[in-house]
C-alpha cells in the first residue's frame, strides 16, 4: 500500500488532510521560549490569536526537526508494508531534508523492501498546497505512483503563488530576507510582491504603494499567468487580514467570474517568517513568472 505524507508547512489543516488521505508531518516554531508543533500541541489554529501576538511585537523562531523525529513518523508504516510518498515544502528553502534523509537511509537499510518516493512542490503555504490536493485527487481517483510522479514532473512549475508581505521585519528576523528587494519599504508603506520561482526560492517582482495597489497587482498576475485556472484550485491565504481576502474574492471574480477559490489562513511557522496582513493566490499557471 501506499502512504501519502506531507508538512504542515504547506498549509494543510487535519481535516484537508483526512479527506486526501495525508499523514502530518509537524514543523515548528518557537514563541517566547516556547517550542510548538501545530495539530500535535493543538487542534485548531488559532489564526487571529496568534498574528495578534505577533502585531504585538512578538517575534517567534522556526527550527528543523530531526532525524529521529522522521524516523517515528515513517518507521510505523514500513513496519507495515508500506511504501511512502512524502509530497513536501521547498527543499531549498531550510536544511531539515537533510536530516530527513538521513532518517530515510536508517530506515532503507532496516527496511530494504519498501520504497520511499518524495515530490519538491518547490513552495511553501498555498503553493505547496495546490500541489498537495491534486495530488491527492489523483491518489483518491486511484492513479499509481508511477502516474503520481509522472504528473508531478510536469506540473508542479504549473503551479504559481504570488503574496505580498506587509511588513519585513518578519523575513529578517528569521534571515528570509535577503535576495528580496525593497527591504526597506515598509517604512514608506510599500510592500514587497514576492513569488515561489522553478527553484523553489523567494523571489520579489516588484513592489507597489499599499495594500489595495499590492492587492490588484496579484490579480495582474492571476490574469497574465493563469492557464485554465477555472479547471483547478485557486487559492487564497493570509495572515488574518478577512477583508483583504474579501476584496481578492471580489476581484477573482469580476475578472474571471466562477472559481473554485479555497480560502486557508497560512500556517504559523510560515507566517512566522512573513508576520500579520499577508495576502497570496495561488493558481495553475503557464509558467510560475513571466
Amino acid at each position: 500500500m501506499l502512504v501519502l505524507f506531507t508538512d504542515t508547512d504547506t498549509d494543510i489543516t487535519p481535516q484537508i488532510a483526512r479527506e486526501f488521505g495525508y499523514h502530518l508531518i509537524s514543523m515548528p516554531y518557537s514563541i517566547e521560549g516556547e517550542t510548538i508543533y501545530p495539530y500535535e500541541d493543538f487542534e485548531t489554529f488559532d489564526a487571529h490569536a496568534f498574528y495578534d501576538r505577533l502585531r504585538g511585537g512578538v517575534l517567534p523562531n522556526t527550527s528543523a526537526i530531526s532525524a529521529e523525529s522522521y524516523k517515528k513518523y515513517f518507521e510505523p508504516h514500513f513496519q507495515n508494508g508500506d511504501d511512502i510518498l512524502y509530497v513536501h515544502f521547498s527543499a531549498a528553502m531550510t536544511a531539515t531534508f537533510e536530516e530527513m534523509k538521513k532518517a530515510v537511509d536508517e530506515l532503507k537499510a532496516q527496511y530494504p523492501d519498501r520504497k520511499f518516493y518524495t515530490i519538491d512542490t518547490k513552495g511553501i503555504t498555498i503553493g505547496s498546497l495546490n500541489i498537495v490536493e491534486e495530488i491527492g485527487d489523483l491518489y483518491q481517483s486511484g492513479k499509481t505512483i508511477e502516474e503520481i510522479l509522472s504528473w508531478a514532473e510536469t506540473e508542479v512549475d504549473h503551479f504559481a503563488v504570488y503574496f505580498f508581505a506587509d511588513d519585513l521585519k518578519f523575513f529578517k528576523h528569521s534571515g528570509r530576507v535577503s535576495g528580496l528587494a525593497g527591504t526597506m519599504g515598509t517604512l514608506l508603506g510599500i510592500r514587497p510582491i514576492i513569488y515561489m520561482n522553478e527553484e523553489g526560492k523567494m523571489v520579489s517582482v516588484g513592489k507597489e504603494k499599499g495594500r489595495a495597489k499590492a492587492l490588484a497587482r496579484l490579480i495582474s498576475y492571476v490574469e497574465l499567468l493563469g492557464d485554465e485556472i477555472e479547471k483547478h484550485r485557486v487559492i487564497v491565504a493570509h495572515t488574518d487580514a478577512p477583508d483583504l481576502v474579501n476584496e481578492a474574492i471580489r476581484l477573482l471574480k469580476e475578472k474571471f467570474g466562477d472559481l473554485t477559490i479555497q480560502v486557508v489562513d497560512v500556517n504559523p511557522t510560515a507566517g512566522s517568517h512573513c508576520g500579520p496582513s499577508t495576502v497570496g493566490i495561488s493558481f495553475h499557471a503557464k509558467r510560475r513568472t513571466l
